[in-house]
């Protein structure tokens, strides 16, 4: 039976933020990822997020991270012919803080 030598860990936070974001622009049938300063994430925090409202129709939102201390990165899609702006305003992020200060790479 294959072992692992991979430490593992509990999440010592987990909480909800709400701030307001500012979008700017997506390119046409395109996917960009836009920084957002949110003060207290740390490296190695794990972040989910949704609107609080309906998105802009076309939009979806991919691939969300923390990318640093301070900063949150988000990746808007824009699946049309022409360029759009995601809403602006309040977005639910749930951020999760591992015990180790970083994501183990097995669960098992």
């Amino acid at each position: 039976m294959p072992g692992t030598t991979v430490s593992r860990g509990n999440i010592i936070y987990d909480w909800l933020i709400a701030p307001s974001l500012t979008p700017v622009e997506v390119a046409a049938s395109t996917a960009a990822e836009q920084s957002f300063t949110i003060q207290g994430l740390q490296a190695g925090d794990v972040a989910s997020i949704n609107c609080n409202v309906a998105q802009t129709a076309g939009i979806g939102i991919g691939n969300v991270r923390v990318a640093s201390a301070n900063t949150l990165t988000v990746e808007f899609t824009n699946s049309t012919a022409g360029a759009l702006t995601p809403v602006s305003g309040v977005y639910n992020i749930i951020i999760q803080r591992p015990e180790t200060g970083t994501v183990q790479t097995s669960a098992v």
